[in-house]
């Protein structure tokens, strides 16, 4: 049932629903926060990184993975669980939580957005909302 779910998401999307590309959005799917590259490419130890790359690139392309940088600047991944705008936004987007101890990334959908309201001539192609701080688990710790 997962697989014919992911097949006809790929397929509504203009994305031809390779083995490769049902791996990586499984993978995505089954995690609780954003994943890396390193994290994808330990996690799918059948596909290298460059296979697992190009397919992350495509899903980007046509919004259907979020990419945020963590607190560190490094890429993470995670798959976009909204509609789509006419200006091609997704309507998922929420701030994510980067915990400076303990350096793991923490979705906070819970949260609205604030509404921005850009000036005329710009153009929104993301958007990335991250805090940084420390999470209530290492807080214990401190």
């Amino acid at each position: 049932m997962r697989e014919s779910h992911f097949c006809e998401l790929l397929e509504l999307n203009g994305i031809r629903p390779t083995p490769n590309r049902l791996l990586v959005v499984d993978s995505l799917s089954r995690s609780k926060t954003p994943m890396s590259l390193l994290e994808l490419e330990t996690a799918l130890d059948t596909l290298d990184r460059s296979s697992i790359s190009r397919v992350l690139n495509l899903l980007s392309s046509r919004s259907l993975v979020h990419t945020l940088e963590d607190g560190r600047g490094i890429s993470k991944y995670e798959l976009c669980h909204g509609s789509h705008s006419h200006e091609g936004l997704d309507s998922d987007v929420h701030p994510h939580f980067y915990c400076e101890v303990c350096n793991k990334v923490t979705c906070l959908d819970c949260l609205e957005i604030p509404s921005l309201h850009l000036p005329e001539s710009y153009k929104v192609h993301s958007v990335n909302y991250m805090i940084k701080g420390i999470c209530p688990n290492c807080s214990k710790n401190v």
